[in-house]
């Protein structure tokens, strides 16, 4: 984090002969701010990476341990006390501050407290456990002396076992002398890192001053766009814009972002995505904007199981050549990587990643603090799981969110805030655990015996729904997280060790989603054949979404089909106050031809009546010019049951159709079957809201049309029933929410497939009767050119 200080110098009395009486200097300091922790971890970590199981619940125990210890004490503790000093360096001003876990006041002591969850036995704890302990608290010890004039303070460190909550304190005395020499050795070795940082953002910001739209011209509605995106972050709020194919909607949003940054109206760009392809296209972007003279730092986060260069085994040193002795390189790989290279994609992590011998995704996570933007996938930011707590610790940060195809974030978002578990899963480890390990069976047999109470409560019925969340169940799953803490600790190398951490996470995942759960979600209990589900689940995710949204200065939420608006703005955390743009397409409406077929019944019940008529219907589109066309279905049942008919009926034509599970390469030669200037006719068979429906660009006679069966509704099903009468009570709109704009999007999304320049021409047809009946999906599309027959 960086700002700017200004320090005003009266000069000395000889300037006084002047003919002004005084003159005033002023001064523009870099402000750097780092916190206490993450000074202390930077400078002072070495060895290896460890990830064989040392105790993952400490996580979810640590601010319970915290509490626990804080209430304990009398008056005289002071708890979370903030703290923050800075130390001038010639150009820069280094900010440093975080929370001290308590200071006691004694008759004539002043004792800094630095609390410590742990799963360690205390009676292998001593005074030389941990050096970072001991260096934290002693960066707080000298800010607090400082401050108060101190000559002698007391540090203690608080060490709590979970398992039995027994404390062991550990207590030494320091002269403010000491701790000025360890505090001022600390910044001094950050000093490189803090002038690398000063260096580098006034190379930055004096490129964004100087950079201009890459484009000569504007496409219609990008200058708009970008207009509106500027004025937002300026405003500090949120935008929700609905711009279609063509405009321009990555540039759009990330030049306007960039030049936020350079006039210290944001901090960080965090551009967020739901498939690879969109964080290949803001890449493409960034780069777009390099060769025009940017300097901006830009790293695309990988997920860990694809970059890992060790795919079979944990990340531990006796397995990983990667992992031993990762943090004594950590650092000179970091610095060789920051000053070399801006655009940092997933090929510049590993290549630095092996020149240095560090883990690759660990290094990514640490070259994304010193990026200007990050490109990431929603789960980064929005997973309580999986986000960069590192980027979150503060409550208001100058982040600026760029959300694309944030249509997506709406079933995304009830993914992330919901969790489940499976009554079989603790019955099987409870068999295994039987002779291996009995307590924890016994704990294992207590959840299982849980699951066959609340599998009579479905007897009526295959589920059970209620508002409340499952309270009897937390005491049990508490029980055996501390009980598995131990053994997964002890036991690395079992073979069941892979299946019992599995559970474990999933475990931690569900007590994690009860702390947010309120009248926003339900817990429904399903049978599912002889296995049972226990779910929490979210039904509206707007308050988690706004409140993570809230954490940074501004959101742009940004796609092609975000209509109804009003839906989106409502689901996806908006409110009153946010932004609004509705944009129209830049395109010639005459280049798309729309055809509505509603004289086909596409509903479930019809289905099988209408395969023929289909595959006439296919035929009929595609007759007239050769071309590359794709059906696209609402499941993968109905497309190959049409498909069947049609290769029987018109075996003339060349087909592929998407395949359930498809890998990376294989949807890279389905996609290149789709050639320019075709010589024969080409029908591709896919599913509306698959791999192949959104995020494809098949420009100019790559993709001649689109033939869409049926509206696209997700099937009727559980979730869907009980999000449709929980928005049916709150307002009123219960099958809007569940099916009809989800099964629109679709639709939407899928059209846009089709004109993708403002050279491309094509044809749409909409084959089913509610593409007649609904008004306000004819009300969307109007505008093109659209026969009805």
């Amino acid at each position: 984090m960086s700002n700017y200080s200004y320090i005003i110098i009266y000069p000395k009395s000889y300037f006084c002969n002047h003919k002004y009486d005084k003159i005033i200097l002023v001064i523009k300091f870099m402000n750097i701010k780092i916190s206490v922790r993450n000074l202390v971890e930077f400078i002072l970590r070495s060895g290896d990476i460890n990830s064989t199981y040392i105790g993952r619940n400490r996580m979810t125990e640590g601010t319970r341990i915290h509490q626990l210890v804080q209430k304990k004490m009398d008056k005289n503790y002071m708890p979370e006390v903030t703290l923050k000093t800075e130390v001038e360096f010639e150009d820069l001003i280094l900010t440093v501050g975080g929370r001290a876990d308590g200071i006691i006041t004694e008759k004539e002591k002043v004792i800094i407290d630095e609390i410590k969850s742990t799963t360690t036995s205390l009676e292998k704890i001593d005074e030389n456990f941990n050096e970072l302990h001991w260096a934290q608290a002693k960066c707080y010890a000298y800010i607090h002396s400082m401050d108060n004039n101190l000559e002698r303070i007391d540090i203690q460190l608080t060490y709590v076992e979970i398992d039995t909550e027994e404390i062991k304190r550990i207590r030494n005395t320091y002269t403010y002398k000491e701790l000025e020499k360890f505090f001022k050795n600390l910044t001094d070795r950050y000093y490189i890192w803090a002038d690398l940082s000063r260096k580098w953002i006034r190379t930055r910001d004096e490129s964004i001053k100087k950079l201009q739209f890459p484009f000569d011209n504007y496409r219609k509605g990008q200058r708009k766009l970008s207009v509106g995106i500027y004025r937002t972050i300026e405003q500090e709020k949120k935008l929700f814009a609905q711009a279609p194919t063509g405009i321009g909607k990555t540039i759009s949003t990330i030049f306007p972002s960039v030049k936020a940054i350079g006039e210290s109206k944001g901090e960080k760009i965090f551009y967020l995505t739901a498939k690879t392809i969109t964080r290949t296209v803001a890449e493409d972007s960034f780069n777009i904007l390099k060769n025009k003279g940017l300097r901006f730092k830009v790293i695309t986060l990988t997920a860990k199981d694809k970059i890992c260069f060790c795919k079979e085994s944990s990340c531990n040193p006796d397995e990983c050549e990667f992992a031993k002795g990762h943090f004594d390189r950590i650092n000179d790989a970091i610095y060789d990587l920051i000053t070399n290279e801006d655009i940092i994609s997933r090929e510049t992590i590993e290549k630095y990643s092996l020149k240095h011998k560090v883990c690759p995704f660990e290094f990514s996570l640490d070259i994304s603090i010193w990026a200007d933007s990050v490109i990431c996938d929603y789960n980064y930011v929005f997973d309580p799981k999986a986000k960069l707590k590192r980027f979150f610790i503060e409550d208001k940060n100058k982040y600026i969110f760029l959300i694309d195809e944030a249509h997506n974030l709406v079933d995304r978002s009830r993914d992330m805030f919901s969790a489940e578990l499976f009554k079989n899963d603790f019955l099987e480890l409870k068999r295994l655990f039987k002779d291996i390990e009995p307590k924890m069976a016994k704990s294992l047999d207590k959840i299982n015996r849980y699951f066959l109470k609340i599998k009579k409560k479905c007897e009526n019925n295959d589920y059970f729904l209620e508002k409340e969340e499952p309270e009897d169940i937390f005491y049990p799953l508490k029980g055996f997280v501390k009980k598995a803490d131990n053994w997964l600790k002890e036991n690395g190398d079992k073979k069941e060790h892979k299946d019992l951490l599995e559970l474990y996470f999933n475990v931690l995942s569900f007590l994690r989603v009860s702390e947010d759960y309120d009248d926003r979600f339900v817990t429904y209990t399903e049978l599912q054949g002889k296995n049972v589900k226990l779910k929490m689940f979210c039904l509206d995710p707007s308050y988690l979404l706004s409140t993570t949204l809230g954490s940074g200065l501004s959101s742009i939420l940004f796609s092609a089909t975000l209509s109804p608006i009003d839906y989106y703005k409502d689901i996806l955390g908006g409110n009153e106050k946010d932004n609004v743009m509705i944009l129209d397409s830049p395109f010639d409406p005459r280049n798309l031809k729309i055809i509505i077929k509603d004289s086909i019944s596409t509903k479930y019940r019809d289905r099988k009546y209408s395969y023929e008529k289909i595959a006439n219907v296919i035929y009929d589109t595609t007759k007239y010019k050769e071309g590359n066309y794709i059906v696209f279905f609402p499941s993968y049942k109905y497309m190959e049951d049409v498909y069947d008919v049609f290769i029987e009926k018109f075996p003339q034509f060349r087909t592929m159709v998407q395949e359930i599970g498809m890998k990376e390469e294989e949807r890279e030669e389905f996609l290149k079957s789709f050639k320019q200037n075709p010589t024969n006719t080409l029908i591709a068979f896919a599913v509306m809201g698959g791999i192949f429906s959104e995020g494809i660009d098949l420009k100019g006679d790559r993709l001649t049309g689109a033939i869409i069966v049926g509206i696209g509704l997700p099937k009727i099903c559980l979730e869907r029933n009980i999000i449709r009468e929980y928005f049916n009570e709150k307002n009123g709109l219960g099958y809007e929410y569940a099916y009809m704009y989800p099964g629109m999007n679709k639709v939407l999304q899928s059209m846009g497939r089709v004109i993708r320049t403002e050279t491309d021409k094509g044809i749409v047809c909409l084959i089913g009767r509610r593409f007649g009946k609904w008004g306000q999906f004819r009300h969307i599309i109007k505008g093109k050119t659209t026969n009805k027959y």
